[in-house]
């Protein structure tokens, strides 16, 4: 089980910073460009020391496109309440068609 949870739990943390580092700077848009990027790649290095761990853990049980499959969720989801509670800017109906479409591409990767 802790095989399995794992991996996950490491996404959905690696996602939070990513989330940040990709769209945290929207709130503050006056800071220059340069200083967003370096702020952004700093904050990547947490990413990335969360996502590496969780793909080599997550590879013993699942393989590579379930990975993917469940990160781009996680990102989806992550993205979603950070959207809404961050940025202000709520999902309409149609944002969350499409993210259930990936939903249901990353189900259809599960399946045997």
């Amino acid at each position: 089980m802790y095989e399995r949870l794992l991996p996950i739990a490491l996404l959905l943390g690696s996602n939070v910073f990513m989330t940040f580092a990709w769209y945290g700077h929207l709130k503050y848009k006056s800071t220059p460009l340069m200083a967003v990027i370096l702020v952004s790649w700093g904050i990547a290095f947490f990413e990335y020391c969360l996502m590496v761990p969780a793909n080599r853990l997550g590879s013993a049980v699942y393989s590579a496109p379930q990975l993917k499959g469940m990160q781009e969720v996680l990102t989806l989801l992550v993205f979603a309440g950070f959207s809404t509670w961050y940025l202000g800017q709520p999902l309409k109906w149609n944002h969350w068609a499409g993210f259930g479409l990936i939903a249901v591409a990353t189900w259809l990767i599960f399946l045997d």
